[in-house]
């Protein structure tokens, strides 16, 4: 494998966003609101598969759960996440029910542990990683675009530095506001690329989202589900409004928890 190889590998994971990007968060004492992605092969529009995503209240945190589902609707992938202080660096858990692979990030504050388990039969790695303030984790991206929401509306470029698990370290990305061919402002579309000089070589990230209210409607680029050789797709992953649910049971996070992972699709 040669050297631009291994650049373009190692950045997929940051390109990879967790794609929890959502709608901004209202905090509910112990109800949840539920939305769906789906997930599309960016070459042929095949559905991959699907996310359900779920998101509560609870002991003065905010939670998520996400299940990826395939085609037939069999939960193969679960993540966790939760949020105390630092939106932009949650806790959170992936875990792989086709091989066991899991990643994520215990504790609070600026040092925090980083595991990272290749298979079931492998050992987990763990190592403490300090978060710098431009330091982002994981599905804290959607805080970061929040936070920054008027300079991207004003076209002035966001650099962060993502943390990439499986390397126990950072790698910088840059994110812009793209016009519009059309001139729909209705639309912010973002696109995000590496913040490096091998940047070149990484396939972008483009995101549009309702102006009005910053709800995600579409993700192009490199997603973080690999597919049944273990590489990462570039996919089309679409948010349809009419999927969101303002207020769902609780017991429908509990189900998500409990589901075993026993699909088998290669999404």
């Amino acid at each position: 494998m040669n050297a631009a190889t291994r650049l373009e590998r190692a950045a997929h994971g940051v390109l990879a966003i967790a794609v929890l990007l959502c709608l901004p968060w209202s905090p509910r004492a112990s109800a949840a609101d539920r939305y769906e992605g789906i997930a599309y092969a960016k070459a042929d529009g095949e559905l991959l598969y699907r996310e359900l995503h779920l998101r509560y209240e609870e002991k003065g945190a905010s939670g998520r759960v996400v299940l990826y589902r395939c085609p037939d609707g069999t939960p193969f992938a679960r993540k966790r996440l939760r949020v105390a202080s630092d939106a932009s660096a949650p806790e959170f858990e992936f875990v792989d029910g086709r091989d066991g692979y899991r990643e994520g990030v215990r504790g609070e504050g600026d040092r925090r542990e980083v595991f990272v388990q290749a298979g079931r039969e492998e050992e987990t790695q763990r190592r403490m990683v300090r978060i710098g303030p431009d330091g982002v984790v994981d599905a804290g991206f959607d805080a970061l675009i929040r936070q920054r929401w008027d300079d991207l509306l004003a076209g002035n470029p966001v650099t962060a530095a993502f943390l990439l698990p499986s390397r126990f370290d950072f790698l910088g990305v840059s994110i812009s506001r793209v016009a519009s061919a059309e001139g729909d402002d209705s639309l912010l579309r973002l696109r995000m690329k590496l913040d490096a000089w091998y940047g070149f070589a990484v396939p972008q990230t483009d995101l549009a989202y309702r102006a009005s209210d910053r709800w995600l409607l579409r993700f192009e680029g490199i997603g973080s589900i690999r597919d049944g050789r273990g590489r990462n797709q570039a996919v089309r992953i679409e948010f349809p409004p009419e999927l969101y649910a303002a207020s769902v049971d609780r017991a429908e996070v509990d189900t998500a928890l409990a589901r075993p992972l026993d699909g088998r699709c290669n999404g």
